[in-house]
């Protein structure tokens, strides 16, 4: 049994669920609390779980009343066993209502080709049902899952070393964290690695923190089927607000990887920790100020995917970015093309910058910055128009395949390239702008020059249906925008649902 058909087989589970009432989102925290079970056996590492609340001992109860002994072993598990098993049975409860349907669900868990996804690993099997779960807008798990090719691409273009300490301050389901994971494995003998090294890799470099209980459980089921960070001493991702003063149990880093959430923040207060300069109740922004000053190193670098509105937003928006680009070098921009993230009609970007070695040297820093246009005259993307590694390709050229520097004749290389082939240098999507040329825009960074032909050329105009979805996509971004709105004047609660 391949991943992709054990991924089909758990994800196909929930229909046994559906009676019972229960959500895409509930049946993915349901699933990884018998998972998780199932896991530690598989594995054998029955020590995080106390004896007499196991996988066996699950089994072993009688159908009738293995749910309401199910029930016990969810919140004994809650504050017994290995740290890892505390955090991912925090205040866990079941919404299986029937005993019948949970003696189903560990049956047919159990018949699963354990050892063949064991082989194949089962990190990947798990973020392959995070996936899922994500894409179904039912769930409305979207709002955390950054788009699983965008990651690998943030990643491969910033190249995490064994030397760096990543970290991501909003971390979801851990993809950032797990990519670079990924990454690394990928470019080093890490079975060769002595022990000292290996205590410090696994410990010592990848960092997160979540806010949201349900997510960071997912979280570190997430690590743990990737072999990272599962003892009592270091969980890998806290559980905590990185913008009040818990954000200061985050180790500083030396490569920053997020994606901060869209919004204000809720009750539209501003963030309590005390060590920033510029207060906002933006999210976006909020997270981008503490991490250019506080959580990057000097030396550091980060790649951060930021909503449009932080690259033009006056007064509050403009001191940061000005701040930005006096410490860190703001060397590379992507625009990334609309209809790639769960909230319709949200316009993306990926900032991409470095701090000095020197922290004495915090002026002046960013001369020059590069914006690579991956919106304009491209597809709509969607469920019908998948975004794939290939659409990127383009974007790695430009900027030589890697963003950890900045490869000047890379780039002048590919503008010169694209002057000899097409001729006409305004609709190359590479394009550098001087510190002044920012300035004279009053530091908005909200950089566009190709023409769109997709809403220039009246002749030959886009299906209806094209247009409509369009229309639709942006009348739901300018909700989303005027909910926010409501929430920071306190008229609505951040988690009410924007109806169209």
């Amino acid at each position: 049994m391949s991943t992709q058909d054990l991924i089909a087989k758990l994800w196909n589970l929930c229909n046994l669920l559906r009676d019972d009432g229960v959500t895409y989102h509930e049946y993915i925290n349901e699933l990884t609390y018998l998972v998780f079970l199932k896991m530690v056996e598989e594995t054998g590492q029955e020590q995080h779980i106390p004896e007499g609340f196991r996988w066996s001992d699950l089994e072993a109860y009688n159908a009738p009343t293995r749910l309401e002994e199910y029930k016990k072993l969810l919140i004994h598990l809650g504050s017994h066993g290995s740290l890892i098993t505390k955090a991912i049975y925090a205040n866990a409860s079941t919404v299986i209502r029937k005993p019948a349907t949970l003696s189903k669900l560990v049956s047919e868990i159990d018949k699963l080709d354990w050892y063949s996804a064991k082989t194949e690993g089962l990190g990947d099997m798990y973020e392959g049902l995070l996936e899922i779960n994500a894409s179904e807008k039912k769930s409305g798990a979207g709002q955390y899952f950054t788009p699983r090719v965008l990651i690998n691409v943030m990643v491969e273009l910033m190249k995490p070393t064994l030397d760096d300490v990543v970290v991501d301050p909003t971390a979801g389901t851990g993809g950032f964290l797990i990519a670079a994971h990924h990454y690394i494995t990928a470019h080093n003998d890490i079975p060769s690695l002595n022990e000292e090294a290996y205590t410090k890799y696994q410990h010592k470099t990848f960092f997160g923190m979540e806010l949201v209980p349900d997510t960071r459980r997912l979280a570190m089921m997430n690590l743990m089927l990737h072999d990272l960070a599962v003892d009592d001493q270091n969980s890998g991702i806290l559980f905590g607000d990185t913008l009040s003063n818990e954000g200061k149990a985050l180790p500083l880093a030396t490569l920053i990887l997020a994606n901060p959430p869209f919004g204000t923040k809720q009750g539209g207060g501003i963030p309590t920790r005390d060590d920033l300069v510029t207060y906002t109740s933006n999210k976006q922004l909020a997270f981008l100020h503490l991490m250019y000053l506080r959580m990057l190193q000097p030396g550091g670098r980060a790649a951060v995917v930021l909503p449009d509105n932080v690259l033009f937003e006056g007064s509050t928006g403009q001191t940061i970015r000005k701040d930005l680009m006096e410490k860190c070098n703001l060397h590379t921009i992507l625009r990334l093309p609309t209809g790639i993230f769960y909230a319709a009609g949200v316009k993306t970007n990926v900032l991409f910058f470095s701090k000095p070695k020197d922290p004495k040297q915090d002026k002046a820093q960013t001369k020059n910055i590069w914006v690579y246009d991956l919106r304009v005259n491209m597809p709509q993307f969607g469920k019908r128009t998948v975004l794939t590694q290939a659409h990127f390709d383009e974007f790695y050229e430009a900027v030589g395949n890697d963003l950890s520097q900045v490869d000047e004749a890379a780039r002048h290389a590919f503008i010169e390239k694209h002057k000899k082939t097409s001729g006409d240098i305004e609709s190359c999507r590479l394009r550098c702008f001087s510190r002044e040329d920012i300035a004279k825009k009053d530091d908005s960074l909200d950089l566009a020059w190709i023409r769109d032909d997709n809403t220039e050329d009246s002749a030959n105009l886009p299906e209806p249906d094209v247009l409509i979805n369009e229309a639709l996509e942006e009348m739901a971004g300018a909700m989303h925008e005027l909910q926010a709105i409501l929430v920071e004047l306190g008229s609505a609660a951040e988690a009410d649902e924007v109806v169209l």
